[in-house]
């Protein structure tokens, strides 16, 4: 190959941390559905002064989540975003959306799934949908909780929420955060509260939960009968005493019910600047998938790479464990990440959006036509694909959904490295006029057994490629 490689950013092979490098996304929550793992997300946008520089993040203008699914928890597949507030969103009533919470739950027989998120520091409002990627709506045309919903009055930050579903059906939410002047110790800011068999009404007066040195980012799991509240403790620089959680860690209290009464551990998680240099805020989410347990977690680590860590936050994923007493073992955060725990089958048709790794490419999607593509497609870009199972008989045939541009080009197939063993190439032709979507194929030599995959993008220099929208091998 003669093209001039572009280099990873961020998210560099083998690492599996920050989950992608083509889009930043904050504060995740996980849903499991079926054989997949649903990470929602604050979609963190880059904000620029007068002058063109990138300025600190204010968090203002967000009012969309940004969604990406994994089989195997290495390749993520983006499913772009969700316009969840604002006059494009589901929730006109709603300015932002920040920390979504999403849920899954059967309802007369149906699956029906919600996305919670925090309306700035003000409410909560939820969506609902058919599938966990949507088409999201409305269902209450309101808030879902507000300062007058009863038990929430001394709340200083209504946000941060998290969900459970019990195993009875039943549902909770727990949210708040903040600190009221000068109570540090015990701001009294936490909250949970029952969910109605609806999952968009809720019930009674929200309880308490006296969260020690509590600053934001409610999170819930259960596992064996146990509840596990967790929560960023707050940033207070006097003393503290012996027991309470450092400032900015990720802590958590255990409880017999899911309403408590409520008994405090420890923290689990440093801030993401013991880890990565960068601090900041520190948000986390708890999940099982195929009986190992996981926590999602943010940190500035793309952006840091890029140089612009201004509050511009990537999701990362780490193993997490619990003891035989039921206790969490402490966290370390790393750009390892976590194992792939299955192959990527290549004979099935594969998302052009799906990724292990890139180099150059972003992602664009048309609702209205249910198209996601690969789109900024320069000579010598790449996607990486890990854990390929090509299989004993391996694979015999490349074909590709692309759009061709002006430029036209070609998708180099390399094993293990961007510019490792080639085992075939895919012509692109320009379009000679308006774009055109075209399925194209291509013979195969070599790929066999289990390798990473690299799609080499080549073509002229300073011109529009194609957008690819998906791929598959053929045996």
């Amino acid at each position: 190959m003669t093209s001039p490689l572009n280099q990873a950013i961020g998210k560099v092979p083998p690492n599996g941390n920050p989950l992608v490098a083509h889009r930043y996304g904050a504060d995740p929550y996980a849903l499991v559905f079926g054989d997949r793992v649903y990470l929602y997300m604050t979609n963190d946008a880059l904000e620029y002064d007068g002058n063109g520089v990138v300025k600190e993040n204010t968090y203002s203008s967000i009012n969309k989540i940004a969604v990406i699914s994994s089989s195997d928890l290495v390749n993520w597949t983006d499913h772009g975003e969700i316009a969840a507030a604002g006059q494009e969103g589901a929730a006109k009533w709603a300015t932002q959306s920040w920390a979504p919470a999403a849920v899954h739950k059967v309802i007369d027989g149906k699956d029906k799934f919600f996305l919670y998120f925090a309306n700035n520091a003000s409410g909560i409002g939820v969506l609902s949908g058919d599938s966990p990627v949507g088409p999201w709506t409305d269902p209450i045309g309101e808030a879902l909780i507000l300062r007058s919903t009863p038990g929430v009055e001394d709340v200083t930050w209504l946000f941060d929420p998290a969900v459970l579903v019990d195993d009875d059906g039943k549902g909770y939410i727990y949210f708040g955060g903040g600190v009221p002047e000068g109570e540090y110790a015990e701001p009294g800011t936490a909250r949970v509260m029952k969910l109605g068999d609806d999952m968009t009404s809720v019930e009674g007066t929200a309880e308490v939960i006296p969260a020690p040195f509590m600053f934001e980012d409610s999170g819930i799991h259960k596992r064996n009968g146990v509840y596990y509240y967790t929560y960023c403790s707050n940033f207070y620089d006097g003393e503290r005493p012996e027991g309470s959680p450092p400032a900015g860690e990720i802590a958590y209290m255990t409880s017999g019910k899911p309403m408590g009464p409520w008994t405090y551990h420890e923290t689990i998680l440093k801030n993401p600047g013991h880890f990565f240099g960068v601090s900041g805020n520190n948000h986390h989410a708890i999940f099982q998938f195929h009986d190992e347990w996981y926590i999602a977690y943010h940190a500035q680590t793309l952006s840091k790479a890029e140089g612009i860590a201004n509050g511009y936050r990537s999701t990362h994923l780490g193993r997490l464990s619990h003891k035989e007493d039921g206790s969490i073992q402490n966290i370390e955060a790393d750009y390892k990440g976590v194992q792939q725990i299955q192959c990527l089958s290549p004979y099935h048709r594969v998302q052009g959006t799906t990724m292990g790794w890139s180099a150059g490419v972003k992602t664009e999607f048309k609702a209205a036509a249910g198209e996601r593509l690969v789109t900024d497609i320069d000579n010598g870009d790449w996607i990486g694909i890990s854990g390929v199972g090509f299989g004993s008989e391996g694979a015999k045939a490349f074909s590709a959904s692309v759009i061709s541009l002006e430029g036209g080009g070609a998708i180099e197939l390399h094993l293990d490295d961007p510019a490792g063993v080639l085992v075939g190439e895919l012509a692109v032709p320009a379009a000679n006029g308006p774009e055109k979507r075209m399925e194209l194929k291509t013979e195969v030599s070599g790929a066999v057994g289990v390798h990473n995959l690299y799609l080499v993008f080549t073509g002229k220099s300073g011109t529009g490629l194609f957008k690819l929208e998906s791929w598959q091998f053929m045996q």
